[in-house]
């Protein structure tokens, strides 16, 4: 079952996602860096029918090329488990589910901005961001009675 959050809970667990968000992004670069260096040691010994590799330095990279894939793995569950959905981890583009007029639609985050501002339908996308108004706040929720923020709990 699907976590709806209200703007306020959605904005109180930014700087969770932020971390998360930013530990991802290392890891990501880590694994592909080591995933090109054992790439390339794999051209070479290939062009050279057969160079000698160092074995200490090829177990290493493909350690860290593990260690990073096995920590965005927790990254991600972790994330996962909070309820928030990544769209697009290069640019750090997240959403968190609520209900606006009984519709299920996202509130829209994407990494360096300061507060959740926007938000869209769920066939929309981040380029039918709309900005959160009055008439917005005033409609949404977590799928209480009236769709209100108060009427139900997580």
């Amino acid at each position: 079952m699907p976590r709806y959050f209200t703007l306020a809970q959605a904005e109180q667990m930014l700087p969770e996602v932020d971390k998360a968000l930013r530990d991802a992004l290392f890891h990501k670069s880590e694994y592909q860096a080591a995933e090109a260096d054992l790439k390339s040691v794999a051209q070479r010994v290939r062009v050279s029918g057969g160079a000698r590799v160092d074995p200490s330095a090829f177990l290493a990279t493909r350690a860290r090329r593990d260690t990073s894939a096995a920590a965005l793995k927790e990254i991600f569950g972790h994330i996962e488990e909070m309820g928030v959905l990544v769209k697009d981890l290069d640019i750090g583009l997240i959403d968190f589910l609520t209900l606006y007029r009984g519709q299920e639609v996202c509130l829209c985050w994407k990494l360096g901005e300061d507060r959740i501002a926007f938000w869209h339908g769920m066939e929309e996308g981040f380029r039918g961001r709309k900005a959160i108004d009055e008439e917005f706040l005033g409609n949404h929720g977590t799928g209480g009675e009236n769709g209100n923020a108060d009427d139900a709990p997580n």
